[in-house]
């Protein structure tokens, strides 16, 4: 198994990240994340790496408020980890030098991975790898943004856009020579998407490939899954996306599992101990918004996740899904048994999305027909210049 890795001048002595996931890493889960797993770990800091959603690099450069808000820290983290997406190397330098220079980031992530057809058809997320000079001046800005600040920047990627378009031998041969300091690999096509089997084999090929340290992503769901990646794909770290909707526990586990191995990891929650865990997300929320009534349109999209395979009643769950004030959800979960066992049957079961596998990758035309850009120009570098994908 690889050693943890040092991300330039921050240590991982446990190497967990939770992944970017728009509309759910907020400040507010980030801290639920990082609490579980210091229990996890020990005591030992920082007990993973917890990154806020995908934010546009425009809206950092142009300190777009609403933006901002998205970056709000958890007070209580030691790296401040912030995930850019941006296909203009000028916008994403200023962004970075604003994030690190102003907001005190602390780590900078790059979203070259993401599927989704609004980002990839304008020439960002999982399919700009494959325009190399692009790419390449990228990571170069981007490096530089963040030296005079001491900030590692690393970056998210795929397999490449499909079988026949791999993108991740250029991307670490290019990573290696612009200095980053680690590659997470979903190891999926764009194609893919989120469907499928994720290929660990990838990652090992690519770990062999390049000295880059290499964080393995893709089909975690319980704490043995990524003992598991690490023992057969060498991978320094792991990343955790849809694995945690809903179980933020899993990052206790994952930090006794990287701490004491197989035996280190904790007995399963139960429906009672569930229920203390989206109280506190409630808390966390409330404390996050500033605003009760927010805090719980927010947390209702997280129910089906929590209480997937508990013997929870139809009416009770459409309640929950429909909770309105912190003293409406304790009345909702005080009807639970706490007694209830974790439901087994949803171990190593997918969370989240899953799909199927586009037909095509939606990208801008002609895409394909090169490896460089070729005088194109993909337009304003925005989205809705507050978040992405």
């Amino acid at each position: 198994m690889a050693e943890s890795p040092s991300l330039g001048t921050l240590s991982l002595p446990i190497p967990v990240f939770l992944a970017p996931m728009a509309g759910v890493t907020n400040s507010a889960y980030r801290r639920l994340c990082r609490e579980q797993a210091e229990l996890g770990s020990g005591g030992i800091r920082p007990a993973g790496v917890f990154t806020c959603e995908m934010i546009t690099a425009r809206g950092v450069a142009e300190r777009i408020n609403k933006t901002f808000a998205m970056m709000a820290p958890d007070s209580g983290d030691t790296i401040m980890s912030v995930q850019l997406y941006g296909t203009d190397p000028e916008t994403l330098a200023r962004a970075i030098a604003v994030a690190c220079g102003e907001r005190g980031v602390t780590h900078v992530d790059l979203n070259f991975g993401c599927p989704v057809p609004k980002v990839t058809r304008k020439g960002g997320g999982g399919v700009l790898p494959w325009k190399l000079d692009r790419f390449e001046a990228i990571l170069r800005a981007a490096v530089q943004a963040a030296q005079p600040y001491d900030v590692p920047v690393t970056f998210k990627t795929r397999i490449g856009l499909d079988d026949e378009h791999v993108t991740m031998y250029d991307a670490a041969r290019l990573a290696e020579e612009c200095g980053i300091a680690a590659i997470t690999l979903h190891a999926r096509t764009v194609e893919q998407a989120y469907a499928g089997k994720a290929r660990w084999e990838a990652i090992a090929a690519l770990v062999n490939a390049t000295s880059v340290p290499i964080i393995g992503n893709g089909d975690i769901w319980e704490a043995a899954d990524a003992l598991r990646m690490r023992e057969e794909t060498g991978c320094a770290g792991v990343a955790i996306g849809r694995g945690a909707l809903g179980r933020p526990w899993l990052f206790r586990d994952l930090a006794a599992a990287m701490v004491g191995g197989q035996a280190g990891i904790p007995t399963l929650p139960t429906c009672g101990q569930v229920c203390a865990m989206v109280r506190r997300h409630a808390e966390l929320l409330v404390e996050h918004f500033h605003d009760e009534r927010h805090a719980m349109s927010d947390l209702r999209k997280h129910m089906a996740w929590y209480f997937k395979g508990f013997h929870v009643g139809g009416d009770l769950r459409q309640q929950l899904g429909m909770v309105a004030s912190l003293t409406h959800l304790d009345d909702l979960l005080a009807q639970l048994d706490p007694n209830e066992p974790f439901p087994a049957r949803e171990l190593h079961a997918p969370r989240g999305r899953q799909g199927s596998p586009r037909t095509k990758v939606t990208m801008p035309y002609g895409w394909l027909d090169s490896r460089t850009m070729d005088g194109r120009d993909l337009g304003p570098d925005d989205m809705d210049a507050v978040s992405g994908g």
